[in-house]
């Protein structure tokens, strides 16, 4: 696995690409699972903030999702493994005291967005890596979809979401947005997280 490349563009840049991270049979695996639990209506509307206080709002994010855990499904849970691999790399080269990965799919359907946001909430920062693997093979300019970060600089990047591609961002230092899709967008959405500071203060 392309563990190192990711490694250095975190150091360098705090964001990494990597195409064809996963194979095209695996990949096409979590598409079938994320399409099956969709089917079975295990899939729900986002919300927006956390807890109990979160609310379906199809004006700023329309995405449906459902949550990963272990022994729901084999392939789910080799990337689940792989994953952790992933996080103690991090832990050993980056020193960054990651504790635990957490993820879930997410369907887009026609038509649905997520407007500019980021991903570490303002009063808890145990986010500290997202990572969002791309389920979307033969996936077209015009389906739309893309997902676009903004830097520091005013610049932004679109990236479409090819099946097997990997991205992965520092969580607290990258807003970014979902454009209005065209056709279903399928993605696993995940965060590597450590303790939040308040927690380590006790």
């Amino acid at each position: 696995m392309p563990f190192s490349t990711i490694i250095d563009d975190l150091a360098e840049r705090g964001w990494s690409l990597q195409s064809s991270f996963l194979s095209s049979d695996v990949t096409r695996k979590l598409a079938d699972e994320c399409r099956r639990r969709d089917t079975e209506g295990a899939l729900a509307p986002a919300g927006v903030g956390r807890g109990e206080e979160q609310t379906v709002r199809e004006g700023i994010r329309g995405d449906h999702i459902h949550w990963l855990e272990a022994g729901q499904a084999e392939v789910c849970d080799a990337y689940l493994a792989l994953m952790d691999e992933l996080r103690q790399t991090l832990n050993r080269e980056l020193f960054l005291g990651l504790e635990e990965f957490e993820c879930h799919f997410a369907l887009y359907p026609p038509g649905a967005f997520y407007q500019t946001h980021l991903d570490r909430f303002r009063d808890d920062d145990s986010r500290c890596i997202s990572a969002v693997l791309y389920l979307n093979p033969h996936w077209q300019p015009s389906d739309g979809g893309e997902l676009r970060m903004h830097f520091g600089d005013g610049s932004k990047l679109d990236i479409p979401p090819l099946a097997g591609d990997l991205l992965m961002f520092l969580s607290a230092d990258f807003p970014h947005e979902v454009l209005v899709t065209h056709a279903d967008r399928l993605s696993l959405t995940g965060w590597f997280r450590r303790r939040p500071a308040d927690v380590l203060a006790l």
